[in-house]
């Protein structure tokens, strides 16, 4: 008898602590205390330190990128981003992507241009950018997500053929690789994310990467007022210096990143080869990138197999103190003006389950039971 088949109806959730989504990767306390310390004996906490110069160079030899500008969060870095460039008017997006994306648009007065993605890997598509693309249009902001990568090479070079600048945002995809490159190295400028739920943690920081010299100068001169580096004029400032408490915690992270990949890699595989057999039940594979980072667990419900709902699958692993949610797509995409039947699907069927240091191969194997009996009972099986 199972653990489930004794719990079943379970009057106490199966796990008495909350199961969190993110990787909550963090050092440990004596290589955090130490790395505190050297910062208050040296009494400089911001504005471009030692530690925040540090982590630039070793993030730039790591992606292997020219620049690498580090910034206080994902959203600051894609509004520094987008102004760097230049942009204004109308943006392609992909339907599905970070809120933090649309949130800096909307700051830099640009206006989303929402396109369709691929309904197996979720990602934009050279056909989805084709689709939703018109004269007006003045730039493509594509995404990278979930430890994934969307076709980063092509979408450059169609962005390249009409003439218009093209960013990432590849805040959850630090260290994943597209044929060989590393994503952080694609398109003019990138955004990675280093927040609590990301496989690098610096407490919610980002950085900004590019090989262009005159965009990384503006990027140094709009972080914040003293500027850094070459002057070079800009319009606006952001205020959006990295501390030496981020990248002290950012350097302890890189140290660690080989190994928290190993684990997101060994949990990834455990949710697949035990949902294989869940009829209804699709894990979103990595797709465009070679090598993933797997900070993120997708999947997909079929509802008319599995038996529920994303939603009711979701307050039933809620029930028993399992954390899970949708993905973040466009909001009010019924209300647009060009129909995104994938994205739309995909708003209401794909979920994120947890995975990152506080999860076990042990813990995996019950979330997929609830999962799996989940289908049964909503089938009126016995358990």
């Amino acid at each position: 008898m199972t653990l489930l088949q004794a719990a079943v109806p379970h009057p106490s959730p199966i796990f008495s602590q909350r199961v969190m989504l993110g990787q909550h990767n963090v050092p440990s306390w004596d290589r955090y205390e130490a790395a505190m310390r050297d910062i208050f004996e040296r009494r400089y906490y911001t504005n471009q330190g030692p530690l925040a110069r540090r982590f630039e160079e070793r993030l730039q030899d790591f992606l292997v990128v020219r620049h690498v500008v580090c910034v206080t969060n994902v959203t600051i870095g894609l509004m520094m981003a987008i102004e760097a460039l230049g942009v204004h008017g109308r943006v392609l997006v992909p339907g599905v992507s970070n809120t933090a994306a649309r949130h800096a648009l909307a700051w830099c007065g640009a206006e989303p241009v929402f396109c369709d993605v691929d309904p197996v890997s979720g990602h934009l598509s050279v056909a989805g950018a084709q689709a939703a693309h018109d004269d007006q249009i003045k730039a493509l902001l594509g995404a990278n997500l979930w430890g994934d990568a969307s076709a980063a090479p092509m979408l450059t070079a169609f962005a390249a053929a009409r003439g218009m600048p093209v960013l990432f945002d590849s805040a959850h995809s630090l260290g994943c690789e597209i044929a060989g490159r590393r994503v952080g190295t694609f398109g003019q400028i990138e955004v990675l994310g280093f927040g609590e739920g990301d496989i690098l943690n610096a407490a919610g920081g980002a950085c900004v990467t590019t090989d262009d010299d005159e965009l990384a100068a503006r990027l140094r001169n709009i972080r914040s007022s003293y500027g850094a580096g070459r002057p070079v004029p800009v319009v606006k400032t952001s205020n959006g210096r990295m501390s030496e408490a981020q990248a002290a915690l950012g350097l302890l992270s890189l140290d660690d990143f080989a190994v928290n990949r190993k684990r997101n890699r060994i949990l990834f595989d455990a949710y697949l080869s035990q949902l294989r057999g869940v009829a209804g039940i699709r894990v979103v594979e990595p797709h465009g990138a070679a090598v993933s980072n797997h900070q993120s667990l997708v999947c997909a419900v079929d509802e008319r197999v599995f038996g529920l709902s994303r939603d009711r699958l979701i307050d039933r692993l809620s029930a028993d103190n399992i954390e899970a949610r949708a993905v973040d797509v466009a909001q009010d995409i019924d209300g647009l003006a060009r129909p995104l039947p994938t994205t739309g699907h995909i708003a209401a069927s794909w979920l994120m389950l947890p995975i990152g240091a506080h999860v076990d191969v042990a813990m995996v194997a019950t979330v997929c039971e609830i999962i799996g009996t989940a289908s049964l009972q909503a089938d009126g099986a016995s358990v």
